[in-house]
């Protein structure tokens, strides 16, 4: 009898199709996203899951769901899965790793541009009708901050940090960086975190969230950036503290932010930053475009397979439980 896969979410890409040949897969629908209980009943008699970030994977749910062997997640971070019971389970968990690095290189490079050059409110200006005979130009008039001959200070020199100076320097941009072990980039010149906050006119987060890095740019951290700076998140929310940023820029002591992850998504209602115009948003599109997601669902997928095939996942997140078998 064909092994039983749930699948989260209908998947772009090719494999899925291969992958629904292989197994006897079920696919939710919706509407929306699956909730957390609805997540638990489908995995019952499941022997796979294939999911997203936005699925909650622990304990509870594993303990809900004996018969799981696998676990192929579409995304690069693994922070919505808890790795350890997987691990202690003897269950592969399965990631999609490298193939969104230029695209969300590309997102951060993006908000850094329209939060220094107030993209985000001069389009509001035009469609709210502001810009008007009287509001038509002044020497002051939307005025950013340069790009071109700034420095960017790079939080976390991984491979999407890496892609981010490379554009930077393209751009004429210094480029210094904090990694938590040395790494040496060309171009690009390593400094203390603290004293990388202090001098960047830009700052670029790329670290992984875990406990090391949760609030890793706390107020304190905040504090010390340079007067006047810009702070880009495409990492992840919970590395930042959203409160004591939404001080900083409500009081001025920071220009600008470009935010695309927050510590709760979808963003709550009451979050400080929303009510700042001087704050450009997104909601976790960092490697939304079409090619790299169906890249991704292709990855999920092959992962998927292997696991079927009772082969070694190609990405796999916990790769000593093959040393169980």
């Amino acid at each position: 009898m064909a092994a039983k896969v749930f699948l989260t979410h209908r998947l772009p890409g090719e494999r899925v199709h291969e992958l629904a040949r292989a197994c006897d897969l079920n696919v939710w629908m919706g509407p929306g996203l699956l909730s957390a209980a609805d997540l638990r009943a489908e995995l019952a008699g499941c022997q796979g899951l294939v999911c997203l970030l936005t699925d909650r994977i622990d304990r509870a749910l594993l303990d809900a769901a004996p018969d799981l062997r696998f676990v192929s997640s579409m995304s690069v971070g693994v922070d919505h899965v808890d790795v350890q019971a997987l691990t202690e389970r003897g269950i592969p968990l399965g990631h999609t790793p490298g193939v969104l690095v230029e695209t969300t290189a590309d997102t951060a490079f993006a908000l850094l541009m329209a939060a220094a050059r107030r993209l985000g409110e001069a389009d509001r200006f035009v469609r709210q009708g502001s810009w008007t005979a009287d509001t038509a130009w002044a020497p002051d008039f939307f005025t950013g901050k340069d790009v071109n001959g700034a420095t960017l200070g790079i939080v976390g020199l991984g491979a999407i940090g890496q892609a981010v100076a490379r554009r930077a320097l393209g751009f004429g941009m210094r480029v210094v960086a904090w990694n938590r072990t040395p790494r040496a980039v060309p171009g690009v010149e390593l400094l203390a975190l603290e004293e990388l906050l202090a001098l960047s006119d830009f700052v670029s987060v790329h670290v992984a969230l875990s406990a090391d890095t949760r609030q890793l740019l706390d107020a304190d951290k905040i504090a010390l950036m340079k007067p006047g700076a810009v702070l880009v998140n495409t990492a992840r929310g919970g590395i930042v503290d959203e409160a004591a940023l939404a001080v900083a820029l409500g009081e001025g002591r920071l220009f600008a932010a470009g935010i695309d992850v927050f510590e709760r998504e979808p963003v709550a209602a009451d979050n400080p930053l929303l009510g700042l115009p001087n704050v450009v948003l997104a909601p976790h599109i960092g490697s939304a475009t079409q090619g790299t997601r169906a890249l991704m669902a292709d990855m999920a997928a092959a992962n998927a397979l292997a696991a079927l095939r009772g082969e070694h996942m190609p990405c796999c997140v916990n790769p000593s439980v093959y040393d169980q078998l």
